[in-house]
Order: C-alpha cells, then structure tokens, then sequence
C-alpha cells in the first residue's frame, strides 16, 4: 500500500509540474514547481524498480524457469507500454510523456530480477556515478533528440530514436537505470519492518540533502574556476547537461542527469517510500485514497495527457489541475470500489502474465 500510495504522490506532484506555472509573476519559483519538478518523474522510476522486485521474487531473486517466464512477461509489458507511449506522445498535449522510456528501461530489468539486493545497490551507485560521464563523451557524436515525446513518426529514423531514448532524450535510460537499480534493491527488502522503513527514510534523507550540499559548494568551485556560469545554478535542462565542460556535472538542477541530479532524485524518492512505510504501519487507512490513485497510475496519467491534448476543462491553470487531481481521486475510488487495478493496468497485467503462465508451464522456449 505505501508503494502505491507513494506512486500516487508522484503522480499528482506530477501533473502539478505539467500544469501549473513555474514561476510566479516576479519571478520566483512557484513552490509545487520546486518541490516536484525532476523529483516525481524519478520517484516513479524508483518506485516501479520497487513493484517489479516485490512481484517478482520479493526478497529471493529469481532463477531459472521463474526467472525466463517473469522475463518473457516483461518484454510483452515492455512492448504494450511503448506502443502506448507513442501513441500519446504523438498527441500534441505539451508533456514529455516519459511512457516509451520507461518500456525501455523495464526491458532491462529482467537481468536485475535475477540480483540481491547489495550487488544490485553496488550497481546503483556505479550507474550514478559513471553513467552521467559516458553520457557525456557520448553525446557530441550523436543526432539532437527529435522532440520532448517520442511518437510513431519517429519510428522512421529508428537509430535517432534509439539514442534518444536511451541517451540524448528527456528521461535517457542510461542515466535512468540508476533509479531501476536502487528500487529494485529496496524491493529486496523487508519493508513490513518499521526498522528497514526508518533506514529507507533516513537514507533517502541523507542523500536528497548531502548531494543538494556538496552541489552548491561545487558549483561554486566550477564558477571561480570559469567552467561554469554564475547561474548555473538555475539553469534549466531536458534530460541532460551540456557537454562542453566536465564541470557541469557537478549541478543537482532537475532533469540534468548528473551524479548529484541522480543522487538526490533517488534521496527523495526513497524518502517519500520510507515516509509512506512509516505511515502505513501506523494506520492503512491514511494511505488509502492515494494508493487507490498509485494502484492506476498508468491509466490515470494516460488521461491526464489526453485531456490535456484536447484542452478539456478550464483555462486557468489552478483550476485545471485541480480538477485533474479531483478526477483523479474520484476515479480510483469509483473504480477501486469494484477492481483491484485500473483498466490499463489490468490489460497489461493480462497479457504481461499470460506469456509470463505460458513459459513458466514450458510451452515457449
């Protein structure tokens, strides 16, 4: 309950980001743009590492047969979710739909499926800390990104999509695999333990404030030195940092992919869970409107941008977004009333689980 409830955090913060202005009138940031801007998109990430570990193996990594069938059902979920990634990001609704993306970093998670949780936390940090640098040396030789969503138009040039999707774009699975590491190794763990819950919290604690410290003095180091802006603090970036200096590895601004980027995302993202974990074992029922909300998440975003590509609802934006965040919740309690999961979710689920039924009984393979 506390991963849904948490995904459910992650997806109104999300669509705060999508809707809301990000600055007031003088200039300022607007505060749901502060707080969630960068840090849902990677909660999401990190909390789905979480569900796959607890629906595959839970604590005891798979092997074998079980291991070949939850990977057979992954790469039919992969292929649905990016299908439907596309098709959204073809829409013109003005999201970077993160969908196609993350079809492509579920499809690297079958081989984590088979990892314990300390191996799998080993190549967390290793991925933090060495995938923003290959990104780098990568980039001055490949093709700019197309746009923020991929969509079926761009299935024409597949090697431009390739590399956006896993490098060059806005949620680029090179760096993206950090959080799938790190929620994957989470997933390993007790979590019913109020223990384990207080060191999720108290870990994501430490890194979401160290990493934001250790950026500002380095920033600051890389201004003195001249290989940084004196806003480089502010900047704005989609998926990645310029690659004309190494020094711009060291800022923590949303959606740049650096080290620090990734670092405090992840601390969030954990924090938020351990939070949640605190909270259900104290009464389930506090959780219960958001986890009906994460029980749909793919549903309910997918909603969420088709609305706004067809510009239902109000013009002004606070009223928009809180009527999205309404429907939301009345949504999931009207469909939770009668169903475990939303209607995607379900159809995915189906045909994710039937080819995963088909290889566990040995007819594939």
């Amino acid at each position: 309950m506390a991963v849904d409830a948490a995904r459910g955090v992650a997806l109104v913060a999300m669509m705060a980001v999508h809707v809301l202005p990000s600055t007031n009138p003088d200039g300022t940031a607007v505060l749901g743009e502060a707080l969630a801007r960068g840090r849902a998109s990677a909660a999401f990430a990190v909390l789905a590492g979480v569900a796959l570990s607890l629906a595959h193996g839970g604590s005891s990594p798979l092997r074998g047969r079980a291991w070949g069938a939850a990977s057979a059902g992954l790469a039919v979920r992969c292929a649905v979710i990016g299908a439907l990634g596309l098709l959204l990001g073809g829409l013109g609704s003005g999201v970077a739909v993160i969908l196609t993306y993350y079809a492509v970093l579920f499809a690297l998670a079958a081989p984590l499926l088979a990892v314990r949780a300390a191996v799998l936390a080993r190549i967390a940090v290793g991925c933090g800390l060495l995938a923003p640098v290959l990104s780098q040396l990568l980039r001055p030789g490949l093709p700019l990104k197309n746009g923020p969503s991929p969509n079926w138009t761009d299935l024409d040039d597949p090697v431009t999509l390739l590399t956006e999707l896993t490098v060059t774009g806005y949620y680029p699975v090179l760096v993206w695999t950090t959080y799938l590491c790190a929620g994957v190794a989470v997933g390993r763990l007790q979590l019913t333990s109020r223990r384990v819950a207080a060191g999720v919290l108290a870990t994501g604690a430490v890194l979401a404030v160290g990493s934001v410290a250790a950026s500002r003095w380095l920033v600051a180091r890389g201004v003195d030195a001249g290989g940084l802006p004196a806003d480089a603090e502010i900047a704005a970036f989609s998926g990645t940092v310029p690659a004309d200096s190494w020094w711009w590895l060291v800022v923590d601004s949303p959606h740049s992919g650096t080290p620090l980027d990734l670092a405090h995302t992840t601390g969030t993202a954990l924090a938020l869970l351990g939070v949640l974990l605190v909270l259900g074992q104290l009464s389930r029922r506090l959780l219960a409107p958001l986890a009906w909300v994460g029980s749909m998440t793919l549903t309910l975003y997918s909603a969420h941008v088709v609305a706004l590509a067809n510009g239902y609802g109000p013009d002004d934006p606070e009223q928009i977004y809180g009527l999205h965040v309404a429907a939301a919740f009345v949504l999931a309690a009207a469909w939770r009333s009668e169903h475990e999961r939303g209607p995607l979710e379900h159809a995915v689920s189906q045909a994710s689980r039937g080819t995963a039924r088909v290889v566990a009984r040995g007819g594939v393979g």
